[in-house]
């Protein structure tokens, strides 16, 4: 018999904020001092923070466990470092993927003089055994690519997609859409970016987040022009 497929919805008016004058990020999941009994890391996804940094503005953060970092950013540029030499500049349309150990650290910067940056810091546990200096990235045209979903590789050789961790695309209103799952027992999480969806016959609006377990595949509907959706397995 199919397992029922477990559905928990994580509304943006509901997530965890930390803010400061000079810096302010939600929190999808339990995050620094913020903790919700329902807030739990989802599977191996333990951290989604919505970013927003003040020209300027240096933010150290700190890995609790081995972890893949994904740095998404949404306006403007972030500038990522950490102690093993990485020193990256991450624009929009870039997806930049990290390995960060136990207990290591890292910096976000935002260069710019006057101009705030917005962007999704995403971490994910991993038990591969890799050195902090392990940088992957991978550039991606929404609008050239309207209406699917575009793989962010973490290795451009994988054809197949199977080490593939998260899509993303922009989609027109009305258009609908659907993903296959790798593994239908790991489970995905969906994040709107921007505009509204309807997922597996939810309605997520800007910054909610839809989390699925035993599911083969997902069904989607854009509900508004240039929506976006990011999908993370």
């Amino acid at each position: 018999m199919t397992p029922k497929t477990e559905a928990t919805i994580y509304l943006a008016d509901q997530r965890g904020c930390t803010q400061v004058d000079w810096y302010r990020s939600y929190h999808t999941f339990n995050y620094g001092t913020y903790f919700r009994e329902h807030r739990r890391p989802f599977r191996n996804l333990q951290v989604l923070n919505d970013n927003t940094l003040k020209e300027g503005s240096n933010l150290k953060q700190h890995v609790k466990e081995n972890s893949i970092i994904l740095i998404l950013p949404i306006v403007g540029s972030v500038r990522y470092k950490n102690k093993s030499g990485i020193d990256s500049l991450i624009e929009v349309g870039q997806a930049h993927f990290f390995f960060a150990s136990k207990d290591s650290e890292f910096e976000f910067s935002n260069l710019y003089e006057n101009e705030l940056i917005n962007f999704l810091h995403i971490e994910l546990s991993t038990h591969l055994q890799l050195s902090d200096d392990t940088v992957q990235k991978f550039e991606f045209d929404l609008d050239g690519n309207r209406n699917q979903l575009i793989p962010l590789h973490p290795n451009k050789e994988d054809n197949q997609h199977q080490n593939t961790l998260a899509w993303i695309g922009k989609f027109k209103g009305r258009q609908e859409g659907t993903h296959s799952l790798k593994n239908a027992s790991t489970g995905v999480f969906i994040f709107v970016i921007e505009g509204a969806f309807e997922v597996q016959n939810r309605l997520l609006h800007a910054r909610d987040g839809l989390a699925l377990s035993n599911i083969d595949a997902i069904e989607f509907e854009a509900l508004s022009n240039d929506a976006i959706l990011l999908v993370i397995e």
